[in-house]
Formats: C-alpha cells, structure tokens, sequence
C-alpha cells in the first residue's frame, strides 16, 4: 500500500505543484509564514537521500571516472555562467538576478534520477553526478554565488557555507549513518520518502508563493520566461558539450538532464535566509518548470 502511495506521489507530482501554487495564491498570509520552515523541509528532503545512498553506487565513479568528471564540471559551469548572462541581458532587478543565480550554482536536483530512468539514460551516472555534486555543493555553491552574485548584493560566503552545510551536508551524513546502524529501519523509512519529500517539496512552493504573491503578479511574465530559457539552454549545452566531449548516448542524455535540472529547493532555501523573498521566486518557478520540461524531454527521448 505504502509503494503504491509512493508511486502515485511520484507520478502525479506536477499536480501536487500546481495545487500547491494555487494554495499559496488564494492564502496568502497563512502560507507566507511557513517561510521560516524552507531550510527545515529541505533538510527532510536531503535526509531521505542519505538514507538511499548505497556506497557501491560510487564504484561507477572508480571504474569510469570520465563521465562523473564531465557531468559535475559541467553542472558547476553552464548553469551559473547561464544565469549570470541571462541576468544580464535582461536586466533584471538585483532581487530577480540573485534568485536566477542562485538557481544556476545549486547541485543537481534528486528528480533528475527519475527523469534518467524514464528517459532511458544511464542511470548509474545520473545518481553518481548528482550525489557528487550535492556533496561538493556545501564548498562549490557558496564559492559559485560569491563570483557571479557580489556585484548585486553583499555575499557572505562564510554564512552561505554554514547554511548549505546545515541543509544538505549535515542531513545526508545523518541519513547514512542511519543507514549503517539500522538497514532494515532505513528500508522501511524509504519506501515513504517519495511521499515526504513531494509534499516537502510542495509546501516549499506554497510557501514562496504566498510569501510573494504581489511580486510574482507584477515579474511573473518576465521570471518564467528567463526560468523557461534558463532550464531549456541547460539541457541543450549539456547535450552538445557532452556529444563533443565524446560521450556515448546513453551518457548524454543523463549528463544533459543532471545539467538542465537544478536543487532548486536550496536555492529557495538560500534566498529565503540570506535574501529578500523576491530572490526565492526564481527558484520557486524553476521547481515547477523543470518539472514539466522534465517529463516531456523523457518521454522524448525514451521514444527514440
């Protein structure tokens, strides 16, 4: 019973968004205060990885090193230099440009596993670039905000570092001891995780939408837009650098989806704490539109 409420969390996840999006937009004021809970739902999340990290997943990284290295290279490049030109050529407000590239320096999103699969990529690879980069993202994202961002705002990396550690670092290393203490807890424990983090996840959204509802009424054309173009260009360079860099297709795919698809609950994280809400709305609609394009590059490519 429990599988079967997690397999429909997880295929029915776009609509628990948009629900959630409604939610936030007819309460506002109820669901704005659930701001302050952002870092603690996203901490859940990241618990629920680090119980499912199995160590010999990493021995795709010892054996074939080669594409681990391109996808994290790539995840920490095209994504952040992405947002920062976006901000640029559009102008965008300095609230506006800090939540873009606040999107681009985050690690890979978990969903992205998922999308592999459907999508008949490699999925070894995907799980291998995703858990790398989430666990180099306590060091690499507040570096990666520090360059791109301090021309907008004040960054203090020391506080950014201390908050992705406490979001991501800290919750996985806690979930993997868990699961070296108590296997058959943590299998238990797991086959609920789909349906905690969709409505982690969800609460997030809801959360950022009541807490910004005028805001997102007055720039919400111009962010799905830049959000939209963002997400889209990612999948497209990540594809064509990993096709130049030789990689074979199943590998591609998965280096291209890892690449398009962003932790985008981190960077609301990291905006609600250290930002103005305005800087959590980018990362708010890049949750949404990723997945929808998601899914839909999936089925594409699981097609052909």
């Amino acid at each position: 019973m429990l599988n079967r409420l997690s397999q429909f969390a997880t295929s029915t996840f776009l609509l628990w968004m948009l629900v959630a999006a409604i939610i936030g937009f007819i309460f506002p004021s109820q669901l704005a205060s659930l701001g302050t809970a952002v870092p603690w739902l996203l901490g859940i999340v990241m618990l629920g990885m680090g119980m499912t990290i199995n160590p010999r997943d990493f021995k795709a990284i010892f054996q074939t090193p080669k594409p681990v290295i391109i996808g994290v290279i790539l995840q920490f490049t095209i994504m952040p230099t992405l947002a920062y030109l976006i901000a640029k050529i559009f102008q965008l407000p300095p609230e506006l440009a800090i939540g873009v590239i606040l999107v681009g320096c985050c690690p890979g999103g978990t969903s992205s596993n998922v999308m592999s699969y459907l999508a008949k990529a490699n999925v070894a690879l995907s799980v291998a670039i995703t858990s790398v980069s989430t666990l180099l993202a306590p060091f690499v994202t507040p570096a990666l905000i520090y360059v791109f961002a301090h021309e907008w705002l004040n960054v203090s990396f020391m506080s950014m570092l201390w908050s992705v550690v406490q979001v991501i670092l800290i919750p996985i290393a806690l979930g993997f001891v868990l699961q070296l203490l108590s296997k058959r807890m943590t299998n238990k424990v797991s086959e609920a995780l789909p349906i905690i983090s969709v409505v982690a996840i969800s609460l997030i959204l809801a959360a950022v939408v009541g807490g910004n509802k005028d805001q997102i009424l007055q720039t919400g054309a111009l962010v799905c837009l830049v959000v939209v173009l963002h997400n889209v260009l990612g999948y497209v360079l990540g594809y064509t650098l990993a096709k130049l860099l030789k990689l074979n297709y199943r590998d591609k795919k998965a280096v291209a989806i890892e690449v398009g698809m962003q932790n985008s609950g981190l960077a609301v994280s990291l905006a609600t704490v250290h930002f103005s809400p305005l800087a959590a709305v980018p990362g708010a609609i890049f949750s949404f539109v990723h997945n929808i394009s998601g899914p839909i590059l999936a089925k594409y490519w699981s097609k052909r």
